[in-house]
């Protein structure tokens, strides 16, 4: 099992702390300071079954400046998270073929 957590974020402790809580030790990735290629982004999706835009925060300071009305495709978008970290939904919890946002943190229990 993989996190992407910021442990800045209340939403990403919390579901880090469910996961542990069941006696997993997941692998945690502080996507911040390790971002997700391209391909790990797309793979994440995929496991999410949500397009890019769907985990855009959208109340990030970023966004309402420079992103919020305006239209862009699914590897812009993609582009757009790589390239600003920051707007990438969190946390992400990955295992296997299957991914979940853990908002809120209890989404994470469908995964232990």
């Amino acid at each position: 099992m993989k996190i992407y957590h910021n442990p800045r974020c209340r939403k990403s402790r919390e579901t880090l702390e469910i996961i542990r809580t069941s006696g997993i030790e997941p692998e945690i990735v502080e996507y911040l300071k390790n971002i997700p290629t391209t391909a790990e982004l797309k793979d994440i999706l995929m496991k999410l079954n949500m397009k890019a835009e769907e985990i855009v925060r959208k109340t990030e300071p970023y966004f309402k400046e420079n992103l919020k009305g305006k239209s862009f495709g699914e590897e812009e978008w993609i582009q757009i998270m790589i390239e600003n970290p920051k707007l990438i939904e969190r946390p992400i919890v990955v295992k296997n073929n299957k991914a979940v946002l853990g908002r809120p943190p209890e989404n994470v229990e469908s995964m232990l």
